[in-house]
């Protein structure tokens, strides 16, 4: 879906003969009108978009917004329906994905009958789904704080250090060269544990001869980063370095299936044949990627099941991983930007097998 933000949900009102649509969700309304606060509500309709929002954040909402009208409300349901009577609205579209019941029920309350509320999933998804050029460097830049912040704690990979110290000494590298926040919590996950795809940092203490997996990524200024680094303490058993060679193949031949127009699971199935193909098939249980900015996970998807199509300006993960329970576990993770002749690393992490002194 290409176009400037405002322009693609016009398309769709026209599509879906909607007189308005209603964004609740915090990472559309950033992307449309660019407000980075916790409470509004925006309101694009054929003509005019408005962001409302409470007294807390008025002067913030000045600050940021893009937008034809700003408005301050008492209590959300009751602005929102309010501006939807001066604007004439009678058939509202909303992010099915966002929008709790318990809202929806407040706002149909206050609205009455003569307001109709459509909900709106599988067409909202690819609203962000082609990034600008903009988007794109900041997506880079927060790629960028991984490699620094990773470089700057490797040192500190080696016996004795626990998973969790671990994750807390790349949260503070991460901090002090400007992440906002930490994408999500992060997965430090060692020996027998790294054959946990989401195994979260415990106090486990790394030893010799084991692999670690360590999946981290940053908000930086709204934009988020993913990327996943496996290494070597010592020497682990053979079978794991054999799935590590296993996993970066599938990597690589994964990043040069993806181009622009090729379905995504078509991509998915290159990564996930080659494993297969080495005897490693049934440990591979997770899909290949996902989209990456605003959020850590949004569209598109890059799975057996997925229905979505390259673009050119995509952001994707490529994460082939193999898991084998009461051994361990391998995942190599990059970031990667659709391009017109393939696709752009955007992280920058070396992925050939490190090896630290145990």
């Amino acid at each position: 879906m290409r176009g400037k933000p405002v322009e693609k949900v016009r398309e769709l009102l026209v599509l879906r003969g909607l007189d308005a649509i209603l964004f609740t969700g915090r990472a559309n309304i950033r992307y449309l009108c660019g407000f980075s606060g916790s409470e509004g509500a925006l309101l694009v309709d054929r003509d005019a978009s408005s962001f409302l929002t409470d007294s807390r954040y008025t002067t913030q909402a000045q600050e940021e917004v893009r937008a034809d009208h700003l408005g301050q409300y008492r209590l959300p349901e009751e602005g929102i329906v309010a501006r939807l009577r001066e604007r004439g609205c009678g058939k509202i579209g909303f992010e099915g994905e966002y929008l709790v019941v318990s809202r929806l029920e407040k706002l149909r309350s206050q609205a009455g009958a003569e307001v109709e509320w459509v909900p709106l999933a599988k067409e909202m998804r690819p609203l962000r789904g082609v990034k600008s050029d903009a988007e794109i460097e900041a997506i880079r830049a927060a790629a960028r704080l991984n490699a620094v912040a990773f470089a700057e704690i490797a040192a500190g990979i080696h016996a004795g250090v626990s998973e969790r110290e671990l994750a807390v000494e790349l949260e503070f590298a991460l901090k002090r060269r400007g992440a906002e926040e930490k994408a999500f919590d992060f997965i430090v996950a060692s020996g027998r544990r790294g054959a946990m795809p989401h195994g979260l940092a415990s106090q486990k203490v790394l030893s010799a001869d084991e692999m670690v997996t360590i999946d981290f990524g940053v908000r930086l200024n709204g934009y988020h980063s993913d990327e996943t680094v496996t290494l070597a303490l010592g020497h682990p058993p053979q079978r794991l370095l054999e799935a590590y060679d296993v996993v970066l193949q599938a990597h690589d031949l994964a990043l040069e299936a993806l181009r622009p127009g090729q379905p995504l699971k078509d991509v998915d199935a290159v990564a996930r044949d080659h494993i297969r193909s080495r005897g490693f098939g049934e440990f591979f249980g997770h899909g290949l990627g996902h989209g990456v900015g605003l959020e850590i996970h949004e569209f598109p998807v890059l799975s057996p099941r997925s229905e979505d199509v390259a673009e050119e300006g995509m952001v994707v993960t490529i994460e082939p991983g193999i898991y084998i329970p009461g051994l361990g576990g391998i995942r190599i993770e990059d970031m990667a930007v659709v391009s017109a002749h393939g696709c752009d690393l955007l992280t920058a992490v070396p992925k050939n097998l490190r090896t630290c002194v145990p």
